[in-house]
């Protein structure tokens, strides 16, 4: 969309010191060194998505040192695909547990890594969904996984690969959700962690490859909030869409 200069000049010049101060802040921050890298062949992250996303996520850092979190990410994304002419919606209500946006008619989950113990090559996702209070039973709640997953087709995950005072690096990674699939009939073990209540007792299903190397575990989480989590995703498998590496100018 092309920018009337004029009339922006115009709003300019009726802001006071303060405002205009913070513009020139912001506009320092988007002159600060940066690189952001699409993978060729996606079909969502195009030039252009890749930049209006890289936007979004350093005026945050620019202004906030906490992580983009799960929310601002679902934003971005929407942002960022509008102004691309990508069809994207929110479902209404935000306790919605299937899907979190509608692309192109294709429902999709999006998750967030920030931890500071990420490690470049495994993914985890800790709070994959939320296990209720039913029955404790590793093969029931493997199927309330496999039923959580028939809501949407597409999984991404952003990433913050990097996170400092002064810089910033973030991936954005699609998990194929056919490799999530891939749990069925796997074996479980009853994690040896002692747990206050046997009957709540945590347990794994690994998913490994024809040699025996890990794909990824689930992890039934029997503690206090009874979650599922996918832990040591090989990101190997997975597709990384776009990459933002940028240095952080602190408006305040």
């Amino acid at each position: 969309m092309a920018v009337d200069l004029n009339g922006l000049f115009e709003s300019i010049e009726a802001l006071d010191a303060s405002q205009i101060e913070l513009i020139d802040r912001i506009a320092g921050q988007f002159s600060a060194p940066h690189t952001f890298n699409r993978l060729p062949t996606s079909d969502i992250v195009s030039q252009g998505w890749l930049q209006h996303f890289g936007n979004v996520l350093m005026i945050h850092h620019a202004t906030s040192a906490a992580p983009f979190g799960k929310e601002k990410f679902e934003y971005g994304f929407i942002y960022a695909s509008r102004r691309t002419g990508l069809d994207t919606t929110k479902p209404e209500g935000r306790t919605n547990r299937g899907h979190d946006l509608t692309l192109r008619g294709v429902p999709i989950s999006l998750k967030t890594q920030s931890d500071t113990a990420l490690r470049e090559n495994l993914i985890h996702i800790s709070k994959f969904m939320e296990l209720g209070r039913g029955n404790w039973d590793f093969s029931e709640l493997r199927e309330l996984y496999f039923e959580h997953m028939i809501s949407y087709d597409r999984i991404f995950t952003l990433r913050a690969l990097i996170r400092t005072v002064e810089h910033m690096k973030y991936e954005l990674v699609e998990i194929p959700k056919s490799l999530l699939l891939e749990a069925a009939d796997r074996p479980f073990l009853r994690s040896s962690t002692r747990s206050t209540n046997p009957n709540l007792a945590s347990g794994y299903c690994h998913v490994n490859d024809e040699h025996g190397n890990l794909k990824y575990s689930l992890y039934f989480d029997g503690g206090s909030e009874r979650k599922l989590q996918i832990q040591k995703i090989d990101k190997s498998y997975c597709i990384v869409h776009a990459t933002w590496d940028f240095d952080v100018n602190k408006l305040f």
